[in-house]
This record gives structure tokens, sequence and C-alpha cells, in this order.
């Protein structure tokens, strides 16, 4: 039987919202005990947002929060904090999303944690590092903006734009992710846990790099591989908005397919890569460009792309996305269709590898979500349903606290996991 890869670790998970809990969803995938930590009535605040069946948690919420076990705790709740104590004792790993500072102000710094428990790993996002914005609140777009990502996002002459995938968010998660497990390893022969710290802008400028890289390259000369020196436009000081051009080198571009007219996503990525020039010059009926001065290599095409890229289009418009990128990949021709999210949720190979899963929940019915994108030859990723609201917390206090069944009677009537309940007689 195939062993979990974090099998034995426990988290004690006080994320919300989306970036730690992709960060801890992604540990408990990989076998992780992940127990999440909820307001007793309310829990995790995504739980009640966007809801599209009344009454029932989220698909913001249930896809962010498979494989983990829910306890709901008041923390100000003397019996509550006494729970929290003997779950850091417990634990390995804390993680959390809370803004800055309110860790502390629950009474539970670094410097107490450490104490508690001199092994436990702590880790945390925040929006921005140590400096002059560090105590200002992020969300996805912010960080997004502040960590370069808008800036060098969308056409040149228009506004900045925001992408559609979460990298300030679920980005800094799996930052995050890579930071827990290499702190865990370290354990393994320091004995010692660390603070793991992740800033949403510093994530952001990771994944922003090529961006910094060409910054940097600016300082020398204009971009050669950007559209707008090809059309002789002038660069200012800072890197701009390239449309749809490639980031890596080579000339690429968004073409229209058959069907554009009323698809909006009819649509091919195209990349003009030089060591496939000449078979691009067959397929699109144009065979003298592959000995022709004005096209023949990369440097007497960069003035001639938006020329060059028109002609491919009106080879693109005869096809479907489908069918031009068959015929592309037969001569490795970079190129890729622009897939809807329709055409995402209905593509079999992607649940053929469980890159998306079906789950079925309690109370909304089955759902599609997405699956683990990290596949590990042996150790496979099972995809459970994400917990109702404090499902777990008798569990817990009882399999992983080991409180007797008084205790834990005890606790409730306290109000520490929620309403007052009395001990059964």
């Amino acid at each position: 039987m195939a062993s979990k890869a974090l099998e034995g670790v426990k988290i004690l998970d006080f994320t919300h919202v989306q970036s730690g809990p992709t960060c801890t969803q992604l540990l408990a995938w990989f076998g992780a005990d992940v127990i999440k930590v909820e307001r007793p009535g309310t829990g995790d605040i995504t739980r009640g947002q966007l809801q599209d069946i009344p009454k029932v948690d989220s698909l913001y919420f249930t896809m962010l929060n498979h494989n983990k076990r829910s306890i709901t705790l008041d923390t100000k709740n003397p019996k509550g904090k006494e729970v929290l104590e003997r779950l850091i004792k417990e634990c390995d790993v804390l993680v959390e999303n809370f803004g800055p500072g309110v860790l502390d102000r629950m009474g539970f710094s670094w410097e107490r944690i450490h104490a508690l428990n001199p092994r436990m790993i702590v880790a945390s996002i925040k929006g921005f590092g140590p400096g002059p914005y560090e105590d200002c609140k992020v969300y996805e777009n912010v960080a997004q903006c502040t960590g370069g990502a808008a800036s060098t996002t969308g056409f040149r002459d228009d506004v900045p734009l925001v992408t559609g995938a979460q990298i300030g968010d679920s980005g800094t998660g799996l930052h995050l992710a890579l930071g827990i497990v290499t702190a865990l390893y370290h354990r393994t022969h320091s004995g010692e846990g660390q603070r793991v710290t992740c800033a949403m802008q510093d994530g952001v400028l990771n994944l922003c790099r090529v961006k910094l890289r060409d910054q940097q390259r600016l300082q020398h000369g204009p971009l050669k591989e950007y559209s707008q020196f090809g059309e002789g436009v002038p660069f200012g000081d800072s890197v701009p908005r390239a449309g749809n051009d490639s980031g890596g080198g080579q000339p690429g571009r968004i073409l229209k397919c058959k069907g554009w007219e009323t698809d909006p996503n009819a649509y091919i990525y195209f990349i003009t890569q030089a060591p496939v020039w000449e078979p691009i010059c067959d397929i699109i009926g144009e065979p003298e460009w592959k000995t022709h001065p004005d096209y023949a290599t990369p440097p007497a095409r960069l003035p001639r792309l938006n020329e060059i890229f028109a002609r491919i289009e009106q080879w693109t418009m005869t096809k479907t996305k489908f069918e031009a990128m068959e015929i592309l990949n037969e001569k490795d021709i970079p190129c890729g269709p622009i897939l809807s999210m329709k055409e995402i949720a209905e593509d079999e190979s992607l649940r053929a590898t469980g890159t998306l899963v079906e789950v079925d929940h309690p109370t909304r019915g089955k759902y599609l979500s997405v699956g683990n994108p990290i596949k590990l030859s042996g150790s496979p990723t099972e995809v459970k349903r994400s917990p109702l609201l404090g499902e777990h917390t008798d569990e817990i206090l009882r399999q992983v606290l080991n409180y007797s069944e008084a205790e834990v009677n005890e606790i409730a009537a306290s109000g520490a996991t929620g309403a007052p309940r009395m001990a059964a007689e």
C-alpha cells in the first residue's frame, strides 16, 4: 500500500480565505493531518462567501479545504486557550495568514510558541515584508500590483491589468508550502523549529522575475523581442506592457482561429521559434520567406512581426484552434489553444490524471475541483471533501489531544468550542 509523503505530520491551521488554505490543502493532500481551527458559529469567512447554493458551504471554501479536519475553538475563552496550548505542544507546524500582529495579540507570539514547543515551525503569510508597508492589509489584486505583475500586463497604450491566475494568494501559498517542507527537513537534523514567512509582494515578484530581468536589460538598450521595437516605438525607463508577446525572447502572439466571430475563445497562441521557421513558412503558404533576406533570420523578422503574424493569422483563421494545434504540433511548432474554463472542466484527460476531481459533499452534493497538481509516484493523492464547521471537534479533543470523556464534556460546557452544551447525564 502506498504511503503518504507527509504522514505523521500534524499541521495546526489558522488560515482563512485563499492564500493560507492553499498552502495547508497542499500539505493535506500529501498526507499531513491538517487541523483547521475555526471560530464557533461562523468559521472561515469563505464558507459563506459567493454561495451558489443557499445555506451550504461555498465552492470558495470547499475547493480550498480538502482533506482537513475542523475544530471550532474560541481562543478568548480560558478553556479554549488551554486547548490551543495543548494543540501547539502536540503539532509540528502552525500556519497562519492573519493580519499583522494578530497572533501576538492573541498571546501567542513566536517566543511563546517556541517556549511551548521548541520543535514547532510557525509559518506565516503577510502582505509585505519588513519595510514601510508591513502593516498594510493585502489582497490578491493588491499583491499583483505591488509585486510588479500589473505594470507589465496588458497592452502598451492601455491601463495595467491584473491576471485571472491567483498568483498573489495561491502563488504565495505554494511558496509557503515549500518553506514549511524545507523547515521540516531541517528539523530532522537540527531538532529545532523555526519561523517561515512569505510576503505576498515577494511571491508575486518571484513569479515576475523575467520582467525584473528585462528592467536591467533595458538599461543597455531596447528590448528587441518586444513588438514595440519592431514598430519603432521608443522605450521609456521601465519595462512596458507588451500585450501577448512571449516573455522568453521568442516572438509570440494570440491569433484568431476559425469561429472567432462568435466564440470569444477561438484563439491560439503561436510562437515563431527560429528552429521551426521553415516549417512555419511551408504551412502558411509562404515558402519563399525561408530564404528571402527580409524574413530568413530572426533579426530581419523583428521589424516585420506585425506583418508576419498577420499572415500567420490568415492561415489560423481557416482552422479551428484544435485543428491548428494538431497541424503545428506535427512540426514541433510551439502553440497552444486558448482553453475556456468550460473546455477545461470537460477535459477527460485532466480527470484521468487527477488534475480535475469530482468530490461528493454531504450538503452541496457533487462538485468539480482542482486536484493535486504535483504527482508523486509512490504517494498518490486522494482528494477528500472539505470538513463541515467543527465536524471533528470532539474527535480531535479525544484522539489527538487525549482528553478524557469528562474533560471533553467540561470543555463543551464552557463554550470554548461553541454554544455551551450540558454534559450527558
